[in-house]
Formats: structure tokens, sequence, C-alpha cells
């Protein structure tokens, strides 16, 4: 394999040219400056964009935010879109393991100033409260039956508990929902490692985060958001627990052994596909749909959780704090 060379198109973006590798469908786009391209040249992650432009049904480019760094089969911050109609698969190792892992930002009426004295109380009852940690087990004891229902309805599965308002489902991406999931295509072992993790943060780069704006970049736009500089925001960052993690790895089997069915060839098996329109990806899909689902129910116990620490802490009910949902994004999924 040759040296990589990459063409700097503008001050932010920078080329893999097809001709990189022989068997790439498109080029490679990496968006980052030019200091940021020296850190990821040493990580080599710019391969795996390389590595995701052999997808059969590829549109345009294999791309990679400024996140970039090794992930499985696609590097971390790696996107691709494929075409159903020219042959387009979908790989579950492009999703991720953590389906749906997202971010959720609470804003509140408290400044820095109103809680300086009170950030270690705060801290002390969010670790009480929260459950985090590698095999955490949360305060929500699932059936089996609970379970399926709650990968359907997503974050309105907790709403309709107590566990928040109607108005945080608007703030979601798919109002916290998102359709197609398919309780049927889930496994045993995935249901059972989620039975006990909702509401439950996990490990790794998963944390519950409160901040202090420090700087306004667009006033205009953090004055329609009610933001100001000094105002104080609870950050959420977690996904889908061990029941997103299991159908991940199901289906990287199942679709490992699909690859002479379906006459696909790839350089990495960890991006192990299968057609858009096969019956292996459609259950795929269905499965994810519902990790994705699990994983937005989790962030809404989760914010919960953290709406009651600051009541308990500052003897005010949630909604005379202001701690209102202002946005919850996924960074790990497929549509």
């Amino acid at each position: 394999m040759h040296d990589i060379v990459l063409e700097q198109l503008d001050q932010y973006r920078f080329k893999i040219p097809k001709s990189y590798k022989k068997g790439m469908r498109v080029d490679g786009i990496i968006y980052a400056d030019n200091k940021l391209i020296n850190d990821i040249k040493r990580d080599n992650a710019f391969q795996q964009v390389a590595n995701v432009a052999f997808l059969p049904g590829i549109v345009k480019n294999s791309l990679a935010m400024p996140d970039i760094h090794w992930g499985y089969g696609f590097c971390i911050g790696g996107v691709a879109a494929t075409d159903p109609e020219n042959g387009g698969v979908i790989s579950p190792g492009g999703v991720g393991f953590d389906i749906n892992c997202g971010v959720r930002l609470l804003k509140t009426n408290l400044y820095h100033s109103d809680i300086k004295t009170k950030t270690a109380a705060i801290a002390n009852s969010l670790y009480q409260n929260v459950p985090s940690g590698l095999g955490s087990k949360g305060k929500i004891k699932l059936t089996f039956s609970d379970e399926r229902k709650l990968v359907v309805e997503g974050a309105k599965w907790a709403v309709k508990r107590g566990l928040g308002e109607n108005n945080d489902l608007e703030c979601c991406e798919e109002n916290g929902a998102i359709a197609g999931a398919d309780p049927g295509a889930v496994s045993k072992r995935a249901y059972e490692r989620g039975k006990q993790q909702v509401g439950t943060l996990g490990s790794g780069n998963h944390f519950l985060e409160v901040q202090v704006i420090d700087r306004i970049f667009d006033t205009d736009k953090a004055k329609i958001l009610g933001l100001e500089e000094g105002q104080i925001t609870v950050m959420i960052h977690s996904g889908s627990r061990g029941f997103g993690y299991q159908v991940c790895d199901d289906y990287i089997k199942v679709m490992l052994g699909c690859l002479s069915k379906y006459n696909i060839s790839i350089p990495d098996r960890q991006l192990a596909c299968t057609p858009l329109n096969s019956k292996e990806a459609k259950q795929y899909l269905g499965a994810m749909n519902a990790a994705a689902n699990y994983a937005w129910c989790n962030r809404q116990v989760l914010m919960h959780l953290a709406r009651e620490s600051f009541e308990k802490v500052l003897s005010s009910s949630w909604q005379s704090l202001g701690m209102k949902l202002l946005y919850d994004i996924t960074h790990n999924i497929a549509k």
C-alpha cells in the first residue's frame, strides 16, 4: 500500500482520492483543520475512511467528521450514505455497538453564583441518584413484556410513567421514538442485558455533567434558546447500554455469514454488511430501531434523576428551576 496523500480542498476539507486503494468506489472526505489532520494521520483512522469507500452502493463520498479517530470498521465520526436502488448496504459496525449513543442538554434558570456554594452537594446528590459505571443497574426493574413496549415507545414510555412531561418529547430527535422498531428481531440475550439498565449512565466516555456557559458565539440564537453567559446547564451523554451492544454483536455475526451469499467483498470484516433490501438488513434495522428507542428512554430517565437531584439540594421543583430540555440528538444510528 502506498503512503496516504491527502489533497486539501479548502480550509476544512481533505480528500482521500479513490485511487488510494483499488476497490474504493468513491473519494473519502475528512472535515478537519491543519492541526487536527496531523493527529488524524498518526491515528491511522483515515484508513477506515478509505475502507468505508468500498461499501456497495455508497453515495458520493465516505465522510469523516472532525472528531475522527480509530473505531470499529468505520472510524469514530464516520458517516456514509448508501443507495438501496443501487445495491446499497447496511453495516452494524458502521452504526456502532452503542446504538443511539447521544447527547441531551437541559437549561436551567440558575447561574453559577446561585449554586457555587452548593456544587459539592449537587455532585453528591447526582452520584447517589444516578447509577453509573460498568454493569450498573437502575431502579427500574422491567419484565420481558415491559421491555417489548419500551423499545417501541422510547422516551414516551418513561413520560407516561411520570418520568418527565410531553414537552420533553417535542425537544427530542424523532420525538424520542423512531418508527420501525421490531421487538421480535431482538435476541433474548439483549432483553436480558437491558432489563435492569434503563436509567443508568454506563462507563467509558459517558457522562452527566453540570456545566456553566462561559462564552456565547451567536447571541441571536442564544437569545432564542434562552441562554446567557454564567447560566447553568446539564448535559447527559449515554446510549442503549448492554441492550444496544448485544443487538450490534448479534447482527455483526449474522452479516459476517452473509458476505458470500450476497457476493460482497470488503477490506475489513468489521464492515460486514448486507443489501438494504435483504431479509437480514430488515431484521437488523428493526432491532436497531428498538435499541435506539431504548436509548431515548434511558436518557429520559437519566434526565428525571438529574432533575430530582437538583430538587433535593435546592428545595425547589425542577419546573421552578427552569430545567427544560433544549435538545436530544443521537450520533450512532442509521436512517
